[in-house]
């Protein structure tokens, strides 16, 4: 269904009942990744930090906003470092590329050598952010899916299946979406995404399904077209 895409993955949903990361979730994110390179599909990815650090929550307690940002974008680097090790070990070739320069451990951001990576069936994962604090992960899937000319981001959440008119896990009533535009998340207030990721993907074209990550299979039926979580254009 798709030959390019970003997969977009909350730094919690590495977690799983571990406090940083479990290597069980990993593995099985490995795995399944790697079904979807081997269907011959283009991935990248970005991942948050908050299973380690979020600015806002520092704001929270006092500390600058701008220092706490910069301490995200170092957490989301650290699980992108995961990644690549976790895929690396079932033989999937990777690039870690960053939006702050650290040369010893990761490429920076370019986009025509991201785009060469993808055409050579690397897996490329985005970490840092846009390197910018007041920007979210989220922002950043935004603007890397534009820069490399993905066909869909691919939101993949942790337990929840797709978008609901309220928080399915405390509102039994919440009523869940198939199909949705940009305008109705920005309208209804949905917290798919930040405002700022949604009007990018809205001015960019770019397509968004939005799926539970927790089910084994789901990106692999997500990249095939299956009718899976919600769709958003």
């Amino acid at each position: 269904m798709y030959k390019r895409v970003l997969l977009k993955l909350s730094g919690e949903a590495l977690s799983g009942s571990e406090k940083n990361f479990d290597t069980a979730v990993l593995k099985d994110l490995a795995q399944e990744i790697k079904e979807v390179v081997d269907l011959g599909v283009q991935v990248a990815i970005v991942v948050g930090g908050g299973n380690f650090i979020r600015g806002k929550t520092l704001e929270q307690i006092g500390m600058d906003r701008v220092q706490g940002d910069y301490m995200g974008m170092l957490a989301t680097i650290i699980n992108a470092l995961a990644i690549q090790g976790s895929l690396e070990s079932e033989g999937v070739d990777t690039r870690v590329q960053t939006s702050i320069d650290m040369p010893k451990i990761a490429e920076p951001f370019i986009q025509r050598r991201a785009i060469r990576h993808l055409e050579k069936g690397r897996v490329v994962i985005f970490g840092g952010g846009t390197g910018s604090p007041y920007f979210s992960t989220d922002t950043t899937a935004a603007l890397r899916a534009s820069e490399i000319k993905a066909d869909v981001i691919l939101m993949a959440k942790n337990g929840v299946d797709g978008v609901y008119s309220a928080d399915p896990r405390k509102d039994p009533t919440a009523v869940k979406y198939d199909r949705l535009t940009y305008m109705d998340l920005l309208n209804q207030g949905l917290q798919v995404m930040d405002s700022t990721a949604t009007s990018m993907c809205m001015d960019n074209h770019m397509q968004l399904i939005v799926f539970n990550m927790n089910e084994r299979g789901n990106i692999v039926k997500a990249v095939s077209g299956e009718n899976i979580g919600t769709v958003i254009k």
